[in-house]
């Protein structure tokens, strides 16, 4: 089964997509069907789309009351669905909302849980292997889940969308909203950085200690604004208070895998590096030849970013002007 989300106007995400490719791959191995639930308001179409990507069935939940993430709600929800489901390999995307709410799940069913996995697949003997991250990224740990049912989160760009979808001749279930009066409630949002949230963007504009302060990230926010993308940092710059918090990259805050991640004024700690490896395409820039975001980067321009990055702008600017 795979723990769906949906974003926007109740699309679904490009990670739960994956999610399905992956869940696709594992059912035949695993002797199992595929399933897929959703909670949230306004996601018919992201569970149409479910269907089209192999589900057999798509339990949903919507309701107004999901628009926002309740984290007692939705424990609640899945709760009264799972319970009593002898054999269960649930996954899910490692976001805000899985990370809150899988630990919650697996508590109260008695799972095994691994988060932030970065390979999950089935051994000759029909055992589940899940591949993470360890020790700051430095070890990569392969794990085994005893416990019938198991749950596991999962990173982005680890699997695919299903190549060959489905015909979405499965079927969609409503599900039952448990009866539990949540204790938390959101009484309003305020959205923090860039239209683009930055899990979710295709490029990534990301500085370092080396941008020397605040005002170099306003250079970033141009580039970032000419791709359609968002501007990320390594940890010191957020601790020193130049950009917030939540544009933190790394191990310590946001994993992305971006189309195009532009490492400006970043060594390539082994902590940044385990939220952004997994990006298509990485560029670097670092003044400093021996850096070790050069050994990671597919390009690498080493010089000072006050001088290359202004030419790469007004380039990409004339490139896109005269398309």
């Amino acid at each position: 089964m795979v723990f769906a989300e949906s974003e926007g106007q109740g699309a679904l995400t490009r990670l739960s997509g994956e999610l399905m490719g992956i869940a696709s791959r594992l059912a035949p191995s695993l002797g199992c069907g595929l399933e897929a639930i959703i909670l949230g308001d306004g996601i018919k179409a992201a569970a149409e789309d479910l269907l089209r990507l192999g589900a057999g069935t798509v339990f949903a939940a919507d309701d107004p009351s999901l628009r926002e993430y309740s984290p007692d709600l939705y424990q609640a929800t899945l709760e009264n669905h799972l319970e009593g489901t002898a054999h269960l390999t649930l996954l899910a995307g490692h976001t805000f909302v899985a990370q809150d709410l899988m630990p919650r799940l697996a508590a109260s069913l008695e799972a095994g849980l691994v988060t932030d996995c970065v390979g999950v697949d089935v051994t000759d003997s029909g055992e589940l292997l899940l591949t993470k991250p360890v020790y700051g990224g430095n070890v990569v740990a392969q794990l085994r889940v005893n416990t019938p049912t198991r749950i596991a989160t999962v990173r982005t760009r680890v699997g695919k969308a299903p190549e060959s979808p489905g015909n979405g001749s499965g079927k969609i279930v409503a599900l039952s909203l448990a009866s539990s009066e949540p204790r938390v409630r959101v009484l309003g949002s305020e959205v923090e950085g860039g239209s683009v949230k930055l899990e979710a963007a295709r490029a990534v504009v990301a500085g370092g200690r080396g941008m020397g302060g605040e005002a170099g990230f306003e250079d970033l926010e141009e580039l970032a604004g000419l791709l359609g993308g968002a501007v990320g940092a390594s940890r010191p710059p957020c601790d020193s208070g130049w950009i917030p918090s939540t544009s933190q990259v790394g191990i310590t805050g946001k994993i992305v895998a971006p189309d195009l991640y532009i490492a400006v004024a970043i060594s390539g700690s082994s902590q940044h590096l385990s939220g952004m490896g997994e990006s298509e395409k990485i560029v670097a820039i670092n003044q400093d030849p021996d850096a070790y975001i050069f050994k990671v980067a597919d390009y690498g321009v080493a010089g000072d970013w006050k001088q290359v990055l202004p030419a790469f702008t007004e380039g990409l600017r004339k490139y896109l002007r005269s398309q």
